[in-house]
């Protein structure tokens, strides 16, 4: 089994957490986590993973609300989205996470 795991800034206050695990080339699990800085700590805003044995994304507020919004996508598929997801649209993500609920 592989494992990919790092984190890397996007900007002022921001930074993405990666995670995967591939089997015989093969995704087996994954998380991809926008993260944001409030007040000396870090947030989680957006994170795309495989917990429960299905893709999703889970929308969390500042009060630790969290919507949940299912991926019908292939691990691989859904981890190559989150990526690209975050990193298109992590301003926009981190601004409505410091605007409020």
């Amino acid at each position: 089994m592989g494992r990919v795991e790092y984190v890397i800034p996007l900007g002022d206050n921001a930074r993405k957490r990666h995670f995967h695990d591939t089997a015989w080339g093969t995704v087996i699990a994954f998380v991809v986590q926008l993260e944001v800085l409030l007040e000396g700590d870090w947030f989680p805003v957006v994170r795309y993973d495989s917990k429960h044995g299905f893709a999703h994304v889970d929308w969390i507020t500042r009060s630790g609300e969290t919507q949940k919004q299912l991926l019908p996508l292939p691990f691989a598929e859904a981890l190559t989205h989150a990526d690209k997801d975050i990193l298109d649209h992590w301003r926009d993500y981190q601004l409505h996470f410091y605007q409020g609920d």
